[in-house]
Formats: structure tokens, sequence, C-alpha cells
């Protein structure tokens, strides 16, 4: 499925703090904590791709592709992002 959302050219989504994003993150990224992804639904929604969500674990970017879906943006859930680059 990630190479599917790949394909579609789609943002890589850190939902990590500023903090933890600034120790290691996937090179291209973008990083937009969890706390405040609600007040940057319209700016991803301009973007029209597929959003792929990462955090440390994959519970913060479980909670982010949910937000992103129930606002209409096709996203998934890629999980821990260390895992996640080994991927792309």
């Amino acid at each position: 499925m990630v190479e599917e959302f790949m394909s579609k050219e789609a943002i890589v989504l850190d939902v990590r703090t500023e903090a933890e994003y600034s120790i290691g993150a996937i090179s291209g990224s973008k990083n937009i904590p969890l706390q405040t992804l609600n007040n940057h639904i319209a700016k991803i929604k301009k973007q029209n791709k597929p959003v792929i969500t990462c955090c440390a674990s994959g519970m913060r970017s479980a909670t982010a592709a949910n937000i992103l879906k129930r606002n209409g943006i096709e996203a998934m859930n890629g999980g821990g992002w260390q895992r996640l680059s080994q991927l792309l």
C-alpha cells in the first residue's frame, strides 16, 4: 500500500513534535505535530495528494490518518518513521 501511495506522489507527514523530528526524520517529509494538525487541514487539502502519516511508533500517525480521512483526504498510517523509511 505504501508503494501505491508513493506512486501517486504522496506527502509523507511526520506528526511527532518538532523536538522529536529534529533528532531524525524521513528525507523530504513534512513535520506537522499531531496537536496542530487540525489547523493545517486546508493547506494539506490544497496539495491534492495522498498522505502517508508517520510518528515514533504508529499510534499518533494512526490518529492523524483518521483525522485526515474524516476531512476527505486520502491518507494511510505509515507507522513508525524508522520502519517507514526502510520501505521508501
